[in-house]
C-alpha cells in the first residue's frame, strides 16, 4: 500500500485548510474577553456506520472510506481556524475529464457524495462544554463558567481522582497503580459510580483473571476502601482537585482522528510504517486495521485462526465472560522489517509470532515452541526479531534467515518463581479447565512468580534491552556473546522504554508518573517527573523518543493526554486529547516529528463515545 505523494507532503496536505475555512472567535460569557486554549473538536452530528459484513466488522482485504475528525485549540486572541465540512474533496483535483467520476483516493473513494453534517464542541477546563451544529456557527461563541462543584469535579480526567483517592500508605497506592491502571484508567466516570464492597470484590477477581497480580493482602482490604473512597469523592467532590492548566503552545497543534473498530475492540498498540501506512492491532478482534491518513482509506485483515485454536486461546479464562470477542491469538504489539516491510506481530494469547505480508496481505504463523505470553517486539539491523515472553520470564528472538527461534531464560528471584514461569503453561491450561488459581494462590506485591518482563528494545550499537515490570530492574543482552545483565531500578514499575540517538535508555516508571533516563555509559538513572497535577497522579505506560529532535514522546493515560519533554532543556508540553478517557499505550514518531497513537482502554466502552480512534497530534 504506497502513497501516491512523498511521506513529507502528509503534513501539508493534513494540515491545509480549503478557502473556505472559518475562523472562530471564543469569549468568556461572562466579560467577554477572549478565551485561550480552548478545545474546538469538529466531528459527524451521527458518525456514518462502517461496512460490517463479517461478525459486525468491515470484510477482510476490501477498503473503505473512514471519516476524519479535527480539533484544533484558541490562540491568545481566542482565535481557531476550522476546516469546512469537506476538506479531503476541496483538496482534490478539480474538474475531472467528462464522464469520469471525481474521487480523491482512488477509484474507490467517491468525493462528490453530500458531506455528512458536521457539530462542533468547545471545551476547557473550568467551562461548561458548548456543542451545536457547525451550520449554525454564526458570530463570536461564548464559554460560561462552570461553578458547581460536582460538575466542575466530574469534567476533571481520571488522574485527578486517582490522586484525591484516599488509599493508605504509598506502598499501597503504588502496587495499586501498578496492578489496576493498566488496562483501564481508575477514576473516570465509569469507575468512580457508586459500587458496594461485594461489588467491587467481584471487580477483583474479575480483573485477577484478566491478568493483575494484586497482592492477597490488597484483595481483601481495598473493596472496603474503594467503596468509602469513591463515595466520599462523590459526597465531597471539592477534594478532587484541580488539573494542570493548558497551555498557550496549544494554539499551533492540530489533532485528527480516524475511527478503529468499536466499543468492543481494543486498540492496543500503533505502527507507522515506511509507506506511511498506519497500522492498529486489535487486541479483542484479531483484526489488523490498516490506515492511509491521506486519503482516509482503510482496510481490516483478520488474523488467522488455526484449527484447535480455542476462543481466547491459551487464555481462555480472561475473556470468558467478556461480552463479545473474536480472538484466538490476542494481537498485542508491532514492528516492522526494514528489509522487506513485513509486519511483525506478538499474539499474547498463543505460542506464536504473527507476519503480515502488506504486499500480498498474507499471514504466516511461526510457532515458537515455547514460552509463554509473547508481548512487546522489535527488529534489529540484522533483521532479527525481538520479544519478549512476559510470563515465562524470557525474552526470544527469531532470526529470520533461518526461521529458528532462540529463547533466553531470565534470572528468577526464587527456586519457587523459576519452578512458576517453567511451568506456567501448564497453570494457565488448569484455569482454562475451570480451576480458579487466581482466586486460590497467594500474591504478594513483589508479584513473586510472575517477574514479567515488558519492553523491549534495540540500542544503537545492537544490544537488547528490556524492563521487567515486577522486579523493578531493566536487562541488557548481548546477541554477540549471549550475556544476559540485570540491573536495578532507583523506581517501582519500569515498563516499556526506547533508546535515544544517543544509546540511552528512556524507560516509563509506570506508577511513579516519572520517566528514566538511564546511561549505559555512566550507569547514572536521571528522572524526570512528569508535569501533571496534582502531582503524581499519571501513570506513563509507554514511551518514544524523536532521535532527530531530542524529544520524548510519553503517554499519560490517567490524564487524557501526550506529553512531550525536550531532552536538552528538560521543558514538558502537555497535549490533552479530545475524548475523555484517552488510555493511550504506544507512540509512533512521523518524519515531521507529529505522532500517532490509539485509544485502546480496555474496555473500550469506557472512552467517551464509546469510540477508540487512532489519533495524529501535529504539535505545530
Amino acid at each position: 500500500m504506497k502513497n501516491s505523494l512523498p511521506f513529507l507532503t502528509l503534513p501539508l496536505l493534513l494540515l491545509a485548510l480549503p478557502a473556505s475555512a472559518a475562523t472562530l472567535q471564543v469569549q468568556d460569557e461572562e466579560t467577554g474577553q477572549p478565551l485561550a486554549t480552548v478545545m474546538l473538536r469538529v466531528f459527524p452530528l451521527k458518525a456514518p456506520a462502517l461496512p460490517s459484513g463479517d461478525g459486525g466488522y468491515p470484510p477482510p482485504g476490501k477498503p473503505f472510506q473512514v471519516w476524519r475528525e479535527h480539533t484544533a485549540f484558541s490562540d491568545a486572541q481566542g482565535r481557531a481556524e476550522l476546516p469546512d465540512e469537506h476538506p479531503q474533496c476541496r483538496a482534490a483535483p478539480s474538474p475531472p475529464p467528462e464522464g469520469v467520476k471525481k474521487t480523491w483516493g482512488g477509484p474507490a473513494f467517491p468525493c462528490d457524495q453530500p458531506a455528512a453534517p458536521q457539530q462542533l464542541r468547545l471545551r476547557k477546563p473550568g467551562y461548561q462544554d458548548l456543542t451545536l451544529p457547525l451550520a449554525q456557527v454564526k458570530g463570536p461563541l461564548r464559554l460560561q463558567r462552570e461553578t458547581d462543584p460536582l460538575r466542575l469535579a466530574e469534567a476533571r480526567p481520571a488522574n485527578a481522582w486517582l490522586a484525591a483517592l484516599e488509599l493508605g500508605d504509598q506502598a499501597r497506592r503504588l502496587h495499586f497503580q501498578t496492578q489496576c491502571t493498566f488496562c483501564h484508567q481508575q477514576g473516570n466516570a465509569f469507575l468512580r459510580r457508586e459500587r458496594s464492597e461485594q461489588e467491587w470484590s467481584e471487580a477483583i477477581q474479575r480483573m485477577m483473571r484478566y491478568g493483575a497480580r494484586l497482592s492477597s493482602e490488597d484483595q481483601q482490604a481495598l473493596p472496603a476502601i474503594l467503596a468509602k473512597g469513591y463515595q466520599a469523592l462523590r459526597e465531597h467532590p471539592e477534594r478532587v482537585g484541580a488539573t494542570a492548566p493548558w497551555a498557550p503552545e496549544l494554539a499551533q497543534a492540530r489533532i485528527s482522528e480516524w475511527p478503529v473498530g468499536d466499543a468492543m475492540s481494543q486498540a492496543h498498540d500503533v505502527l507507522l510504517a515506511r509507506d506511511g501506512t498506519l497500522y492498529v492491532a486489535d487486541n479483542i478482534q484479531d483484526r489488523l486495521w490498516a490506515l492511509e491518513p491521506k486519503s482516509g482509506r482503510m482496510t481490516v485483515y483478520k488474523i488467522p485462526h488455526l484449527a484447535g485454536d480455542e476462543p481466547g486461546g491459551l487464555l481462555s479464562s480472561r475473556l470468558r465472560e467478556f461480552p463479545r470477542h473474536d480472538s484466538t491469538s490476542n494481537a498485542h504489539s508491532l514492528a516492522e522489517s526494514q528489509r522487506d516491510g513485513h509486519i511483525f506481530i506478538t499474539p499474547s494469547a498463543q505460542r506464536r509470532i504473527v507476519e503480515f505480508d502488506p504486499a500480498k496481505a498474507e499471514f504466516r504463523l511461526h510457532e515458537i515452541g515455547g514460552g509463554f505470553y509473547p508481548h512487546t517486539i522489535r527488529i534489529d539491523a540484522q533483521d532479527r526479531v525481538w520479544f519478549t515472553l512476559a510470563l515465562s520470564n524470557q525474552v526470544g528472538m527469531l532470526e529470520r534467515s533461518s526461521g529458528r527461534f532462540k529463547l533466553y531464560d531470565l534470572p528468577a528471584r526464587s527456586f519457587g518463581e523459576r519452578m512458576t514461569t517453567r511451568y506456567i503453561g501448564a497453570l494457565y491450561w488448569l484455569m482454562r479447565h475451570g480451576l480458579p488459581l487466581t482466586n486460590w494462590l497467594k500474591v504478594d506485591r513483589a508479584g513473586t512468580g510472575t517477574p514479567l518482563p515488558y519492553g523491549i528494545e534495540i540500542a544503537p550499537d545492537g544490544r537488547v534491552w528490556f524492563a521487567r515490570l515486577h522486579t523493578d530492574e531493566i536487562g541488557v543482552i548481548d546477541p554477540r556473546t549471549d550475556e544476559v545483565r540485570m540491573i536495578a531500578t532507583p523506581f517501582k514499575g519500569p515498563r516499556r522504554l526506547r533508546a535515544d540517538a544517543q544509546g540511552r535508555l528512556w524507560i516509563a516508571a509506570f506508577p511513579e508518573s516519572a520517566v528514566v533516563c538511564y546511561d549505559p555509559a555512566s550507569g547514572r538513572f536521571t528522572r524526570y517527573d512528569l508535569p501533571v497535577l496534582p502531582k503524581g497522579s499519571d501513570t506513563p505506560y509507554s514511551l518514544n523518543v524523536d532521535k532527530a529532535r531530542g524529544v520524548v514522546w510519553v503517554n499519560g493515560n490517567q490524564s487524557d493526554s501526550l506529553y512531550a519533554l525536550e531532552i536538552a532543556s528538560g521543558r514538558w508540553t502537555q497535549y490533552p486529547l479530545p475524548r475523555r478517557v484517552a488510555f493511550t499505550r504506544d507512540v509512533e514518531i512521523a518524519p515531521d516529528g507529529s505522532v500517532y497513537t490509539s485509544t485502546s482502554s480496555f474496555p473500550s466502552w469506557h472512552v467517551e463515545d464509546g469510540q477508540p480512534t487512532l489519533i495524529h497530534l501535529q504539535p505545530r
